[in-house]
Formats: structure tokens, sequence, C-alpha cells
């Protein structure tokens, strides 16, 4: 993990996470540069680096500000933009009211260097609006902490998302927002950038198996597809849940719903990381979607009672982690539906085997 490599300066953030493997390696480059994003890039190199002109990437014009040495070890690139919150709240007529939109794009944003944990490879970039009418943010703040895996497993906080080592994790927070009406509620605008040959997939699975995220069935993926051979190159997965607690239990689980994800008619910030990698080509030859998790679901007095929302995401290269049924939940569900059909075999050759020991008092007759 590496902050501002090549500048001293903190007021600004980006982190660079770096990991190799036998015959390739892995870029993630986090920043608050323009709204938050994620630039995941995978080379065909185990010494790829990154580069970055500072004095460009921090003027009005940053294309070209970021790139890859060798150029030619990247196989992939693409990136997720998180653009805006809003929050809005449903009258008596059911008719959804939304407030003045938070966009991250105008937040001012503290130095993750003070929050980066080598040892866990965490980092936390905390925000709040540069201008706050409202005074929603007196006593809060926005937040979203990163957190990188050399291993696979599982988290062991809820969700409880199964990662792997080329993974990382995303969490959204709000903590200590003021909502600005009765019954808030609040969604995140998620965008992501994709080159030419490849497509983004909106898949929603419902699962019977609730063991690490109870009571939530259901599991969202975004996944970028190659359009030659549909294999999936990049992904960003989560529960349809979220939590209105920092030591998360079942009962502080908070619904989320996805929107349909739609091609966005609508230009990133043009002081980005996005721009400063991919260039004036982003709208053009790349294509920008997006989709909207919203939390809250019909009950939106949970925020309220509580002011903490935290949600978690999963990103990384090629296809999303499964889940599969523990030993456990196959333990039973062997016992549950074995007994009674071993009961009905077993039955069976009893009513067989009786029936071919009848026998008489009195002789055949001959």
């Amino acid at each position: 993990m590496q902050y501002n490599p090549g500048w001293n300066g903190s007021s600004v953030n980006l982190l660079h996470v770096r990991a190799v493997g036998p015959n390739d390696t892995l870029h993630y480059v986090w920043s608050s540069i323009g709204a938050p994003a994620v630039l995941l890039v995978a080379t065909e190199s185990t010494s790829s680096t990154l580069g970055v002109n500072w004095t460009r990437l921090l003027s009005p014009a940053p294309a070209g500000a970021v790139w890859i040495d060798p150029p030619s070890s990247v196989a992939y690139s693409a990136a997720i933009v998180f653009t805006k919150v809003f929050e809005y709240s449903k009258a008596d007529t059911l008719q959804e009211f939304f407030y003045p939109t938070y966009d991250l794009s105008d937040f001012s944003w503290d130095s993750i260097n003070g929050t980066m944990n080598h040892t866990a490879l965490t980092a936390e970039l905390v925000g709040i609006p540069a201008v706050d009418p409202s005074s929603s943010f007196s006593n809060g703040s926005l937040a979203f902490r990163v957190t990188a895996y050399n291993t696979s497993g599982r988290d062991g906080t809820l969700p409880g998302l199964l990662h792997t080592a080329n993974s990382s994790k995303v969490e959204f927070v709000l903590a200590g927002v003021a909502p600005r009406g009765n019954g808030s509620r609040f969604a995140l605008e998620v965008a992501t950038v994709e080159e030419a040959g490849a497509a983004q997939r909106l898949h929603s699975a419902r699962s019977m198996d609730d063991e690490y995220t109870p009571t939530i069935f259901e599991m969202f993926s975004l996944v970028a597809e190659s359009q030659n051979d549909s294999s999936a190159l990049s992904f960003l997965q989560w529960k349809a849940t979220a939590y209105g607690s920092q030591t998360p239990k079942r009962e502080d689980s908070i619904w989320c719903r996805s929107s349909s994800l739609q091609a966005a008619n609508w230009t990133l910030p043009a002081s980005s990381l996005v721009y400063a990698y991919f260039g004036e080509g982003v709208g053009s030859a790349y294509t920008v979607s997006a989709v909207n998790v919203s939390f809250g679901g019909e009950d939106g007095n949970v925020y309220e009672e509580k002011r903490y929302l935290s949600w978690s995401a999963l990103l990384g290269f090629g296809q999303p982690p499964r889940d599969t049924f523990s030993p456990l939940v196959i333990s039973i569900m062997a016992v549950a539906l074995g007994t009674p059909v071993a009961l009905l075999l077993v039955g069976s050759c009893v009513v067989l085997f009786a029936q071919r020991k009848r026998y008489t008092e009195y002789e055949p007759i001959n």
C-alpha cells in the first residue's frame, strides 16, 4: 500500500494497492480527487508500476496524468466511481420527495494517511460537504473504508462476504449525519467505466442458505463481461442489506434494493482519477453505466433512530466469489432429508419380508 506515491503533500488522496502474483500484478488505485473512485488494472507482468504526473493530475485537464508502466503489460482496466448520495422521503401520497443531492465531487476529504494500517491492509476516506447549508454534517461524516486481502476467506462481521486474494472490500458509512426530513432514506449512486469490448450486467441471485447473513437470501453482482466469450472481467458484489450499527447484528439489518443498470447520460467530474487514466474518451471510447443502491426499504425510520448506516461491497477481478453450503448445513440437510427416505426404505423392506413369510396351518391339497 502506497499513499500519494511521488508526492509529499496530504491535501489530496491517492492510495495505490499493488498485489503481485506468480505471473501478473493487480493494481487498485483509490482516490478522492473529483468523486471517490477506484481504478482497477490487471497486468501480465510482475514488475508493472504506477506512474503519476502530479502537476497534470491536479490541473483542470488531468488526461494522461496516471498510467501503468509498461503500458503493453495492461490486460484489463476499469473504474468504479461513487458519484452521489440521494436523500428522499415518502409523503402521505406515497410519492418520493427528494432533497438537494449530495455531490461527492464537492466534498472535502480528510487525509487518508492517518488511517492506513499496513498490517490489516485497511484505510479510511472520510469527508463532509464543502458547503453544508442545512448543517446536516455538523456532527456527522460520510466515509469509504477500504480493505485489501492477501488470502481467501470470509469477513468475520456481517454481512460476512466471501472474498479471495484478488479482491478488495469497500464499506460505505454514514455516521451522525442529521436527516433533512422525517423517515429519510438514502441512496448511493455507483458508476462504472468500461473499455470497449466489455459490457456490464447486473445479476441477482437468491439462495435458501442464510447461514452467514441471517434472514438475507439475495446477492447482487455487477459484473463486467467480455462481449467475445462472456467471461467475467471484474465485479462489484453485495448482499441485499445494510446495517445500522458499528457492531452489526441481525436486528440491525436495513433492507437495501438496487435499481436497474442504466447507461449514464451525464459526464463524470472533469478533474477526476477516471479522466486522468482513461483520458477524454470516457463516454465515447469507454462506456459509463450507473446503478443506485438505496437503503431503508419500507421502514425508513431505521437510520433516523440510530444515525448510522453501513453498506459493504466486494470488488475485484474475474468471477465474483460464490457461496456454497458449509459442511454443517450439508450435514443438517442430509439428516433432515435422508432420515425420512431411510425410514421409507426400511419400512418397505419390512413389509415385503413380512408378506413373504406368511404361512397357514392347513396342508395343501394334492
